[in-house]
């Protein structure tokens, strides 16, 4: 089975909308790294409609210009791309496609397919939104910006259920940015409270 691995910048307070607009005072060699170390191993890239039209809008552009992020925008091109979509949609950027069915049952098809690997996103909020409540989504790497926006779109917005995770790995950049990784985790026990209560309220 494929594993789906979806990365996203966000601000202190959460939001993660629009990240060009805060995020370029942050990137630094070190993130660099970590962002080629996300996707470099997805050889599938799932994207929602808006951050597909951006990418393809920037990426065919730089490789076409042989630049240094030439080599990553080529390993853009060379991935199968599939978007996420209500309407139809016309490619220009190679190895594209649009996702066919509804979105839970064929991102789980999708994962399904022969063979091992890894599925990344990049952006796409409300995408990854929908995956991770329906348990699609294996990894979360969050780069949390030591910045709050306060406007915007956050990645966890108001719900009845909540997202219990697990940290795999966090590291500090010199920016201050904080590279996170989670993991799916089931939802905490209920004694966890009263255990933490007894600990707190527990004479030296």
């Amino acid at each position: 089975m494929k594993k789906i691995i979806a990365g996203l910048f966000m601000a202190l307070d959460g939001v993660v909308e629009a990240p060009d607009q805060w995020h370029f005072p942050y990137f630094n060699d070190e993130m660099g790294a970590a962002v080629d170390a996300t996707f470099s191993a997805a050889h599938t890239m799932l994207f929602g409609r808006k951050t597909y039209d951006s990418f393809a809008g920037a990426w065919p552009d730089r490789e076409a210009e042989g630049g240094e992020d030439a080599p990553f925008a080529k390993a853009l091109g060379d991935a199968r791309k599939i978007v996420v979509s209500n309407q139809p949609l016309e490619f220009t950027w190679r190895n594209s496609e649009q996702l066919r069915g509804e979105l839970v049952g064929a991102v789980t098809a999708l994962k399904n397919e022969p063979g091992t690997g890894v599925i990344g996103m990049s952006g796409s909020v409300s995408v990854v939104r929908q995956l991770l409540a329906a348990g699609l989504v294996d990894e979360l790497h969050l780069l949390v910006h030591p910045i709050a926006v306060r406007k915007g779109m956050r990645l966890f917005d108001e719900g009845d259920s909540a997202v219990p995770l697990e940290l795999l790995s966090g590291e500090t950049f010199r920016t201050g940015v904080l590279n996170l990784r989670y993991a799916p985790a089931a939802p905490a026990a209920p004694a966890g409270y009263d255990e933490a209560k007894t600990h707190l309220h527990r004479p030296d």
